[in-house]
């Protein structure tokens, strides 16, 4: 197979089918999501089946626990995805959406009208529940889209799509608007991410350097993240029992996820107090923990800390921990090494929380609670096509509105410039 060839067809059948797409009633929209929804929770078992495949080779090749963690299809990941399809069916669909209409000077109307951006390439790594998620949202939101899935998953992935391709079939929109490339060729990543004549966003979704080729190799705009470096405060005002829990929450909870925190910060005047109570549940939960030369001296079992564990997200039951004066350092050291994805704060005083939200500069910023919130279903969006810690367009967990753009509209009755 030409994948050139292979790849320009994709965009082709994509531009044209985004059309259709983009003037598609949102019931029409919405009974599709529906019909994939019902589709893909009756095929349990044949998902599953074509997931054990993936998992099966991915253990031949040694990925490790983590990566098959977001590798695995099982029976709450598949509800998770029916959860997340209806629950984009049921938001209000933002295209056509009119905002800011209001009478000028001269007697016209000018407004903002959101406008699908058109054809979305997606190139993510493991977890073929971003097929579902990616799918879903650029559906509702009027876009075609053409996703890439690793080589480690094309099984669950073409799996998932061909119940994808019956939901729209049925409802009577073109399979077109979701195609996922069936070629495992890397050559199709370079193809996808030049092609300008029919793709108008990328969304990279995996590993730093995958994110890194893309946003240097890429002929078209990137929405992107490239570290997931959250961090955690807490305050010598904090409340003992919310911190613990939101601390273990944060980084236990799920280990090969960009919203786990990497690095504890602990104001010093709880530090004697707090860290030996957390550094004994992380390690029973067999956490390797690395700390500043203070940290050392609370917690024997914890080895001294580098100045690159500062700066590195591990994805994986490793954390950093460093004990500071107070709220002003903790904001310093995250200024420094935070990659600008989610941070929180656990406190009892409202002024600091207020200064943590409004200086810290970051895609979420919490207050007493957990980083495992900053998600696009967590924050009501049903679903999320990536997190975004750029400036411009989108930011933070992107949903609906981020997959579309705004465009001005006037409405005159015969008017002419004088």
């Amino acid at each position: 197979m030409d994948t050139k060839v292979y790849m320009q067809d994709l965009g082709l059948k994509a531009k044209k089918a985004g059309k259709e797409i983009s003037r598609a009633e949102s019931s029409k929209k919405n009974r599709a999501l529906f019909k994939i929804a019902d589709i893909i929770e009756s095929s349990e078992f044949f998902l599953i089946a074509e997931n054990k495949k993936d998992l099966d080779t991915g253990r031949q090749n040694g990925l490790d626990a983590a990566s098959l963690d977001r590798l695995s299809i099982s029976p709450s990941v598949i509800k998770s995805m029916v959860a997340g399809l209806k629950q984009i069916a049921a938001l209000p669909d933002p295209v056509g959406e009119i905002s800011d209409l209001c009478y000028q000077p001269s007697g016209i109307q000018v407004g903002q009208m959101r406008v699908p951006l058109g054809v979305i390439g997606i190139i993510y790594e493991s977890r073929p529940n971003v097929t579902v998620d990616a799918a879903a949202l650029c559906l509702k939101s009027g876009n075609a889209c053409i996703l890439r899935g690793g080589s480690e998953a094309i099984h669950s992935n073409l799996a998932i799509a061909s119940c994808i391709t019956r939901g729209l079939e049925e409802a009577g929109l073109p399979v077109e608007a979701v195609q996922i490339v069936a070629t495992s060729d890397r050559s199709a990543v370079g193809e996808l991410i030049t092609m300008n004549q029919y793709v108008d966003i990328i969304v990279p979704r995996g590993g730093k350097s995958l994110i890194e080729r893309i946003s240097k190799d890429a002929t078209i705009p990137v929405i992107k993240h490239l570290d997931g470096i959250c961090h955690v405060y807490i305050d010598d005002k904090a409340e003992l029992e919310k911190a613990i829990n939101i601390a273990i929450n944060a980084k236990t909870h799920r280990y090969g996820v960009c919203n786990a925190m990497e690095t504890l910060l602990v104001a010093e005047g709880i530090s004697s107090t707090i860290l030996p109570l957390l550094a004994a549940i992380y390690l029973e939960k067999g956490v390797e923990l690395r700390g500043c030369l203070k940290t050392c001296s609370l917690i024997p079992q914890c080895s001294r800390a580098t100045d690159e564990d500062w700066q590195t997200e591990y994805l994986a039951p490793i954390l950093s921990i460093k004990i500071v004066h107070d709220i002003d350092e903790a904001m310093e050291h995250i200024n420094i090494y935070s990659s600008n994805h989610t941070e929180a704060i656990v406190t009892e005083d409202y002024s600091r929380a207020r200064r943590f939200l409004r200086e810290v500069d970051s895609s979420s910023v919490m207050v007493n609670a957990s980083t495992r919130f900053a998600d696009g279903f967590e924050y009501g969006l049903g679903a999320e096509i990536g997190i975004s810690t750029d400036k411009l367009h989108a930011r933070g967990p992107v949903g609906l509105k981020g997959l579309t753009s705004l465009k001005y509209i006037v409405l005159g009755d015969g008017h002419i410039r004088q």
